[in-house]
């Protein structure tokens, strides 16, 4: 039936049942700031950070991996009572440095970045030599248990114990192949010591629980990013020519991807050390405009009436 004026009047309010008392909203309490925000996960954290109490102060320290829209951040943090601390931390943006200025935010660039926070922390803490990681990147976990612990670094030195921190994915959904786990692998094949298995790396199959490490190398030197690049130039040119321009002007091509990553590993192990900071100067010579008083604006205004007011009368002349 129609909606008339009739039915509208014999229309009548539904009781609503009060399910939440005055007492509940007293007793009310907000979430963290960052919480209600969604950029950290609290119970994930406390269990990162906190410490047993016989191990008196000394820190959990915290492999940071987070990616933006345009590079990878790696970090080395510690946290007190008044907020983290940071040892080290490297960028995608220093990439240009050792040679790769293109493609800062893929699989291989995690694993660089992983591999150039590695190597300056220890360089830092004075263990750059005696833990020098990887060197044949194989795609294998490297695991070494001495009593009842287990080292994820080749060899366990007898005087220095090697560096260990715990991987910190932050908000991140860590599926199999995700290239957090590239920047794990980059640092974990730098020397440091970060507990983890092959079971998000990529070439992981989890319904037949076998590991391809071959697979996983590939990802670590481009190679997927070297096939999608021939299969699109033969595909579609124009589409080639469009998406990886960046490559095309810097001469990379498909075939030279893994060479290029193999030189890139090679200079972040010669010299891990962070550039020095540029002397930052402001610019001094712009000034801003002193505000108008009230009768400056009151004039301003009533010259623009004016001359509206004179602009109608020549119209109507």
């Amino acid at each position: 039936l129609p909606f008339t004026k009739s039915c509208k009047k014999s229309v009548k309010m539904v009781f609503v049942k009060v399910q939440k008392s005055k007492a509940y909203y007293k007793r009310y309490q907000v979430k963290y700031r960052r919480r209600r925000e969604g950029k950290t996960d609290y119970r994930q954290r406390k269990r990162l950070c906190c410490q047993a109490k016989n191990k008196y102060q000394s820190p959990k320290y915290r492999f940071i991996v987070r990616f933006t829209n345009r590079q990878v951040i790696c970090q080395i943090a510690y946290s007190l009572i008044d907020g983290d601390r940071i040892l080290t931390s490297a960028s995608s943006n220093e990439l240009p440095r050792y040679g790769l200025s293109v493609g800062l935010k893929n699989y291989a660039a995690a694993y660089c970045t992983g591999l150039l926070c590695a190597r300056r922390l220890l360089q830092k803490v004075g263990l750059d030599d005696v833990y020098e990681g990887n060197d044949e990147v194989d795609g294998n976990v490297v695991s070494t248990t001495v009593g009842k612990t287990t080292y994820y670094v080749d060899e366990v030195d007898e005087d220095k114990r090697p560096f260990r921190a715990l991987l910190d994915v932050g908000c991140k959904t860590t599926s199999t192949g995700c290239r957090i786990f590239g920047a794990l692998k980059g640092a974990a094949d730098g020397g440091l010591d970060i507990p983890h298995s092959e079971k998000r790396f990529p070439g992981y199959d989890r319904d037949s629980k076998e590991y391809d490490a071959d697979m996983h190398r590939e990802r670590i030197f481009g190679g997927h990013v070297g096939e999608y690049m021939e299969y699109l130039e033969e595909e579609d040119n124009t589409k080639y020519q469009a998406q990886f321009a960046s490559y095309l002007e810097e001469d990379i091509e498909a075939d030279g991807l893994e060479e290029l990553y193999e030189g890139v590993h090679e200079k972040i192990r010669e010299d891990p050390s962070p550039s020095e900071k540029k002397d930052f100067s402001p610019d001094k010579s712009f000034k801003r405009k002193a505000k108008k008083t009230i009768e400056q604006r009151k004039a301003d205004v009533q010259a623009k009436k004016d001359a509206k007011i004179a602009e109608l009368e020549e119209d109507d002349e």
